[in-house]
């Protein structure tokens, strides 16, 4: 289950990562609404996941699921460029995120 938790807490990181966009620094009612209600079940999730995971691992697996979630989302949503550079270090983190899963001890 806290792996669970984890992937949630990262999904909504995604979440208000892209409802930040959406608010223009927070001076549109509904995305910016949105967007704090992200920031509050990603915290709540991540808190969840933290009881039985190690805080490096945990931290740094919700911080690149958000980080590869944006990037996707950024070139889906707001035509950012996507080029093999980007794909490549968005690939590395990937990889990292897989290496810290597998060799958690949790």
């Amino acid at each position: 289950m806290k792996w669970i938790f984890l992937l949630v807490a990262g999904g909504f990181e995604v979440l208000w990562a892209i409802g930040l966009k959406y608010s223009f620094g927070f001076t549109r009612l509904i995305p910016s609404i949105f967007t704090i209600i992200g920031m509050i079940a990603s915290f709540y999730f991540l808190s969840l996941a933290l009881k039985n995971l190690p805080i490096g691992t945990a931290y740094a697996i919700w911080t690149g699921i958000g980080t590869v979630g944006t990037v996707i989302l950024g070139i889906i949503l707001f035509k950012e460029p996507m080029n093999m550079s980007r794909v490549v270090f968005i690939s590395f983190i990937i990889i990292g995120i897989i290496g810290l899963k597998i060799t958690s001890s949790n």
